[in-house]
């Protein structure tokens, strides 16, 4: 089925929804849940759920459908956030399943009430007067900003036998378009295992982030006495719980300012303690570096690790916010093996297999200068593109 494309330059037409068309403020809205569903997500009542989305977008949420503008959603389906962050900047739109109104930003107390009953019935619209209706089997696609990515976002009906479907969409669509192969290919199912444990016993994402943070501490200190086995083993559950606390944020609709700078700020500020340690816990196997050697690599890795991300904020400035590793492709490809963390990892544990981690940690040292030629090379391209005339603009947008 032909993919409906969401664009904002484009005029009102059948299957296609408009950009900005802003009738009133966005804190005027109000936010309604239409009809009783018993059945949770993640934990929550759709009630619950949307009360949260709307409130994350500084809007109100009401019992009671108003004399007026509103976001309506009905409690009978459940629906991607980023369906939500995109239909209230567009008055008149009402995106249905099956016919029914699942989601709608009614533009005037008329709309509303139309919108209200035909939600409330359960049946398609009577009157489609001065609406812009999308068909969610039409495919239609928004772009993703959060996430990176272009998309059609989930949309189905709420029942006991499609909680699992929906929370399954509902976490894999919280996985960025671009990431690293371990986080993309090797823990996506025991991170899902992980964070429905966590939505069901009420674990915020903050005591998750917290929980991570104890045993990336421990795996620093593991790592310094020579202890690779057991600072791995360590630093794979905070790999992993690095993933659930982001997922589970965005499931459970608890993102928060400080939860996300505790979170990123984890992210930014550990790896390189963890290849200092590594280097320093060789000589507990006999094969410390002489004081040449272990500079030379500390200044590969470290050096590198801060060009890299000085080279990935110069680009974002740039290029509009867009990150160098959704612009082509070949970049998103790249992003899966670069010199990060996680990719960092896989070296070292090969090398652990054949019992050198003296080895592995100068192989990190040799990727990390390869990945930041790679990226420099990248940047002067794109510089090069600009100075021609040329715009720069994700693959993943276009796609």
């Amino acid at each position: 089925m032909a993919a409906t494309l969401v664009r904002s330059e484009l005029p009102v037409r059948a299957g296609w929804t408009t950009g900005p068309r802003m009738n009133s403020t966005p804190s005027a809205l109000s936010v309604v849940t239409i009809g009783m569903n018993s059945v949770k997500l993640w934990g929550l009542t759709m009630g619950e759920r949307v009360g949260r989305i709307a409130r994350a977008s500084k809007l109100s949420p009401v019992a009671e459908a108003p004399a007026g503008p509103a976001i309506l959603s009905n409690a009978a389906h459940a629906w991607d956030p980023a369906w939500f962050r995109h239909i209230i900047t567009q008055p008149g739109m009402v995106l249905t399943l099956g016919g029914v109104p699942a989601l709608a930003h009614a533009a005037d107390a008329a709309q509303t009430a139309r919108i209200a009953e035909a939600m409330a019935a359960g049946t398609p619209l009577s009157d489609e007067a001065g609406l812009t209706v999308v068909a969610y089997e039409n495919g239609p696609t928004i772009e993703n900003k959060q996430l990176r990515k272009r998309e059609t976002p989930f949309l189905m009906t709420l029942t006991p036998q499609s909680v699992r479907a929906i929370e399954r969409a509902s976490y894999f669509g919280a996985y960025k378009g671009v990431t690293d192969v371990l986080t993309k290919y090797l823990w996506p199912e025991w991170a899902l295992v992980l964070t429905r444990i966590c939505a069901k016993w009420r674990i915020t994402p903050n005591m998750v982030t917290a929980v991570g943070a104890v045993f990336c501490v421990i795996a620093t200190v593991l790592f310094a006495y020579g202890h690779y086995w057991a600072g791995m083993a360590s630093g794979l559950v905070f790999m992993v719980l690095d993933t659930v606390d982001g997922k589970l944020a965005r499931c459970t609709i608890t993102s928060s300012y400080w939860g996300n700078i505790f979170d990123h700020g984890m992210d930014l500020v550990h790896p390189p303690f963890w290849w200092w340690f590594w280097a320093t816990g060789l000589a507990y196997w006999g094969l410390g570096y002489d004081t040449e050697t272990f500079w030379l690599v500390q200044a590969a890795i470290q050096g590198g690790y801060v060009v890299q991300r000085v080279i990935e904020g110069v680009f974002m400035r740039q290029n509009g916010m867009m990150h160098i590793h959704v612009w082509r492709k070949f970049d998103s490809n790249f992003r899966l093996i670069t010199a990060r963390r996680n990719p960092n990892m896989v070296i070292l544990f090969v090398s652990m297999l054949f019992a050198r981690p003296d080895l592995g940690l100068i192989a990190v040292a040799w990727w990390t200068v390869v990945s930041c030629l790679v990226h420099a090379v990248r940047l002067v391209q794109a510089w090069i593109v600009r100075a021609r005339g040329g715009t720069i603009t994700s693959w993943l947008s276009e796609a």
